[in-house]
Order: structure tokens, then sequence, then C-alpha cells
């Protein structure tokens, strides 16, 4: 599935705003330069969550209740309305993980590239409004390395090195996405494994598009085999970055995902670039479309 299939409009966003004293407005703020799609805002102590006007808490989506219900409605009615077939239950579920959960990580994963800080995001600090590319979040606590201005800020915990901050990541990761996971799990019709998958291609793929937007693809590649080496429960296989080369000698990077966004259900003769599914003349041939464009 094509990623503008899956994410807010560009045109709905300007800049991120956020207070001058926390540490990860500057890494919020970057990503809104680069990516006008998705505008985060962090909240005020004692501000509310945002709620209603087309706001979804990540915990209600968590709780698998009407909240979640109505959050799927919009992904049943997309996918008809696109591709003019009714997609399956599961499939109508999945695509509504993948529209959460592939912002929700930037929320984590853009600090830590940008500036080394890794911010705590539980499920019930976050709400998320969809059409128009925003996300509300409370950060009350964040792991930094020594050495950092930010480890004097209130709700800053210094960790020592480099991998204990690739910790941070993975656990803050995982702190949020877990309930998630569990509400749409059952929706999906799928447990544990297969819905950590999910959250390990989420990962990726989000900071992976966000570093080509920087101009720093090849680093990002670089750190994130490091943060997903294959070994980091309950995270499901390693980043998995590979190259092809093109007939003309160019060459594309690409990995292998973790999971399965079923969009092949929808058009079988279509399916993503990093699906298993597709060969690796098939990746070339669309890696080397998109380049030319």
């Amino acid at each position: 599935m094509s990623l503008s299939a899956l994410l807010p409009s560009a045109s709905a966003s300007r800049s991120a705003a956020s207070s001058a004293a926390s540490p990860v407005a500057p890494s919020y703020a970057r990503l809104a330069e680069v990516f006008p799609g998705l505008r985060v805002r962090e909240l005020a102590d004692g501000e509310p969550v945002p709620s209603g006007d087309g706001w979804v808490r990540a915990d209600e989506l968590a709780a698998g209740g009407p909240a979640l219900d109505a959050f799927l409605a919009w992904d049943e009615a997309q996918t008809l309305r696109d591709y003019g077939v009714a997609a399956r239950p599961d499939v109508v579920a999945s695509f509504g993980l993948h529209r959460y959960a592939w912002p929700a990580c930037l929320l984590v994963t853009v600090p830590w590239f940008l500036h080394r800080r890794v911010p705590r995001v539980p499920a019930a600090d976050v709400a998320f409004q969809r059409t128009l590319g925003r996300m509300a979040v409370r950060v009350r606590e964040f792991a930094c390395l020594p050495g950092d201005p930010a480890a004097a800020l209130p709700g800053a915990r210094v960790v020592p090195d480099e991998e204990a901050l690739r910790a941070e990541v993975r656990a803050a990761v995982a702190e949020h996405i877990g309930p998630v996971l569990e509400g749409f799990g059952p929706r999906m019709r799928r447990r544990g494994r297969a819905l950590w998958g999910m959250a390990t291609d989420e990962i990726v793929e989000g900071i992976w598009y966000v570093a080509g937007l920087l101009g720093e693809e090849p680093r990002a590649m670089e750190e994130l085999e490091l943060l997903l080496p294959g070994t980091a429960k309950p995270y499901v296989g390693p980043a998995g970055f590979r190259e092809l080369t093109g007939p003309d000698g160019r060459s594309f990077p690409t990995r292998d995902r973790a999971s399965c966004c079923l969009f092949y259900t929808l058009r079988p003769e279509d399916t993503c670039v990093t699906c298993p599914r597709t060969c690796d003349a098939d990746r070339v041939r669309k890696l080397a479309a998109t380049r030319a464009n």
C-alpha cells in the first residue's frame, strides 16, 4: 500500500507547537518541517488529553470498544471509496493499526534519532486526530545520554551509553504500542508474534521514511540495524535492510517486512515494495520508477 494512501494530507499541517522548555520540542518541530502531514503538540501540565472533534485517545483504542469501532469505520469507508471494494474486517483493522502506529512510533523514534532523547509516552497521554494529521502528547519523563544539556530538566533520566538509550527506545515504544496491539488484535485475527511483527515494521519504516526527508537515510539504516538486531523481544526480526542492484548498476535499498499489511487482498497485482510477496525484479522496477519521479 502506498504511503499517501495511509497518511494524512500534507496540506493539513503547518508547524509543530510545543513548549520551548520541552526536551523533545526541537525534534517535533523538525519533524513538522520535513513532514508537514504530521504535527505534534505537547500538552501542558494539567491540560486534558484531547477528545471529541475527531480526536481519539490511544487508551481508547487500546480498550477495543466504541472508540475503536468509530476509528475503523473511517478505514472501512476509505477503502471502499478509494478501491471500489469492501475490505474484510481483519484487513480494515490492519489498515487502521498501521495508520495509528506509524505516526505514534515517531513520537519516540524522532527525538531519539535527532537529539538522542527518548520520551516515555504511555497510551493515556497520547491522542490522535487522523484527518488533520495531528497528535497530542504529554511527556513526563525522558531518557538521555551523559552530557546532554537536557539532563538537568525535570523528568530526565540519564543512561550510560548508546546501547542503553536504544533499550529505552524499545521499552518506550513497547509501553505505548503494547496496549494498542491488544485492542486491535481481536479485530485483526492476529496475536503475539504477528502483532509485534507489525510493530517492528512501523518502527523501521517510519523513521526510515522521515530520515529520507532529512537526507539521512544511510545513518537511519545503520541506527535501525543496531536498534532492532533481531533478538530484542517482543519485537520480531531485524531491521533487515539489504541492497538491490538495477540493470543500469544503480543501487536501491530495501527490506523485507516482518508482517503483511494485507493490501494484496484489495489489489493482488500491486504489492508493497517491501512486502515479502514482491520479488526483487519488481522491487527494482518500482524503486527505479519512484526515484525517476
